[in-house]
């Protein structure tokens, strides 16, 4: 594995702890949790494919 890929999976986990965090303090819906998510782990793993 190399240091980018490394390092693609460690901030697509820290983007989904965020967006958790923030429904949790009640800034941000249900749906904007899912997108999100969606979002990090596509990009996450297209860039992790492509390498």
């Amino acid at each position: 594995m190399t240091d980018a890929q490394m390092g693609l999976s460690i901030v697509t986990q820290v983007i989904m702890l965020f967006a958790i965090a923030i429904y949790r303090m009640g800034v941000l819906q249900r749906t904007g949790i899912v997108s999100a998510a969606q979002a990090a782990i596509a990009i996450a793993a297209s860039l992790f494919l492509r390498r």
